[in-house]
């Protein structure tokens, strides 16, 4: 058994443990030269220490800065009053100042702005119509408008007063063409059928809704306050011009369809649609190139019924001829009229009687049938 120095290496080989203890002292070697030259660096400043490595520099002393105090009051100086005065200094004329707002007294809310009177608002008077101005609307999807009234009444030229029921919320330019058109077209109508304007019947007027109230439709005229829908107009006589009224006059209803569609852009009525079939719908649309809509069909007057009793005999006419009535003889006795009627039976010839084999001749028999239940 012998060994040699090949085999010993070869079977028990220490190249990995050499290794590794030559890394481990490589290490120990850099470590501390890591070390002492932190150690010699914490001597110095360095400018680039961001992570706080070296040694904090010595501060200075601080030294607390002086503040100056004010001179003392002298004695012979006159004591100041105990009670402020209210009122401010006055200036160089001698006027007090007025009051600015400083830290003991707050600045008042500035009052705000008056929105500026429109044209039509002036122009629109208690002479024209009873409209008093009622505050801006603004509703759900642009419904509302601004310079609205109530429009509550028109006062005609002879300052008779057409009440408008119920009152309308219009916009002001609307109210106004309604007062126009009472004033100037409507009250010489009714002049000429021999009476006066009383009363303005109001079928719609401000209500936030699309047109015809169909869901989901554009906004009408309606939700802008802009439109109005008159159903008829009462006279003070007692006398109705309804627009849609057929057995109104042609003449009277034509008139007031040529005053409607000169004075508003919209004009809808019978023959228009469904929905305008028992009112007119006005209105101020503004559209492109100033384009109207009259649609307005007067139809004719509807025929006369006849009346169901006959007409009065006319005085003029000749006397009717009652014709002669038949002689009635004397009524019998019960007992003849028994005799009579037994006569009367005996001399009536009676009838034949047929075999009874002609009979069932004559009706076939039916099949015996069982009856279902």
């Amino acid at each position: 058994m012998s060994f040699s120095l090949p085999d010993f290496r070869r079977k028990w080989s220490c190249r990995g443990y050499m290794s590794a203890g030559a890394a481990m002292v490589t290490a120990a070697l850099g470590l501390s030269l890591v070390l002492a030259e932190r150690a010699e660096a914490r001597k110095y400043t360095s400018p680039l220490d961001i992570f706080g490595i070296a040694a904090p520099r010595s501060r200075p002393a601080v030294h607390s800065a002086r503040i100056p105090l004010p001179r003392p009051r002298p004695e012979e100086a006159p004591k100041a009053s105990d009670k402020a005065s209210d009122e401010a200094p006055p200036d160089a004329d001698g006027k007090p100042l007025a009051d600015k707002p400083g830290a003991d007294k707050p600045a008042e809310a500035a009052a705000p702005a008056q929105k500026p009177v429109s044209a039509c608002r002036l122009a629109l008077t208690e002479e024209i119509a009873i409209a008093p101005s009622i505050p801006d609307i603004r509703g759900p999807g642009a419904c509302g408008g601004e310079d609205l009234v109530r429009l509550e009444a028109v006062v005609l030229p002879d300052k008779r007063k057409v009440t408008v029921k119920p009152a309308a919320i219009l916009r002001c330019t609307m109210a106004s063409a309604i007062a126009d058109w009472l004033r100037k077209d409507m009250a010489p109508l009714a002049t000429s059928l021999g009476s006066t304007i009383g009363e303005l019947d109001n079928f719609d007027s401000f209500e936030c809704r699309g047109r015809n109230r169909v869901v989901g439709a554009l906004l009408s005229e309606h939700g802008k306050a802009n439109a109005l829908d008159v159903r008829a107009i009462k006279l003070t006589n007692g006398q109705s011009i309804g627009l849609t009224d057929r057995t109104m006059s042609r003449d009277v209803r034509e008139r007031v369809l040529h005053s409607v569609c000169a004075r508003f852009s919209t004009v809808l009525g019978p023959g228009s649609d469904w929905y305008h079939e028992d009112h007119i719908h006005l209105d101020l649309a503004q559209r492109r190139n100033d384009y109207r809509i009259c649609q307005w069909n007067v139809w004719d007057p509807l025929p006369q019924v006849a009346p169901l009793l006959p007409a009065e005999r006319p005085e003029e006419a000749p006397p009717r001829e009652v014709a002669a009535k038949p002689e009635v003889k004397p009524e019998a006795k019960p007992e003849e009229k028994e005799g009579a009627d037994d006569e009367e039976v005996e001399k009536s010839p009676a009838p034949a009687k047929k075999p009874a084999a002609d009979a069932s001749k004559s009706q076939p028999r039916k099949p015996a049938t069982k009856k279902r239940r």
